[in-house]
């Protein structure tokens, strides 16, 4: 029985409960998992405070053939060199008993190559800088975000209009700015 002082509202009990749940869950995951093959999927990006993290995923097909995504965790990084990323995935793959195969996603490698030589050049960098400068002007008011949607459906219209763009289903669809990163 609690004693009345016994409320476990401390930051330390409530972070051990949730590390608990956590570590119960991706179990639980990798009991479904078993011994069939998954992929595992890690993005980067920076939180608030502009540290560096990685989120990881894992997708497999269950027993049902149903694909599944699976979020193991979000892990704070010094950098995110390959060395780095390959010692935060060897250390989930350890601490969860998981064996696998690695087999890097090309694409990804060729993106990354595509990143560095667009800051290593002048023209791309100052490019996406001023790119980087107009999302967050326009993504900075409403009012300006309405303006840049009226110029795009208006000027859509009148592509339609002289048959210089197909209407359709999917086609045309209202998009939003995306703040830029390396990975877009």
């Amino acid at each position: 029985m609690l004693q009345k002082n016994e409320k476990l509202t401390s930051p330390t009990i409530q972070k051990d409960i949730v590390n608990c749940f956590s570590k119960e869950v991706i179990k639980s995951i990798c009991d479904e998992i078993s011994k069939d093959v998954f992929a595992i999927l890690v993005d980067e990006s920076s939180d608030v405070p502009i540290k560096e993290q990685i989120v990881i995923v894992l997708r497999y097909v269950d027993r049902l053939e149903i694909v599944k995504e699976r979020f193991i965790g979000v892990v704070h990084m010094l950098d995110t060199f390959s060395l780095a990323l390959k010692a935060v995935i060897d250390t989930v793959f350890s601490s969860n008993n998981f064996s696998a195969h690695y087999i890097h996603c090309f694409a990804h490698q060729l993106q990354l190559v595509v990143v560095v030589v667009a800051k290593k050049h002048d023209d791309a960098a100052e490019f996406f800088e001023q790119v980087t400068l107009v999302v967050t002007v326009v993504c900075g008011s409403c009012k300006r975000k309405n303006m840049i949607r009226e110029m795009q459906k208006e000027r859509v219209a009148a592509e339609i209009g002289i048959c210089e763009t197909e209407p359709g289903r999917g086609l045309n669809q209202d998009i939003s700015l995306v703040r830029a990163g390396d990975t877009r």
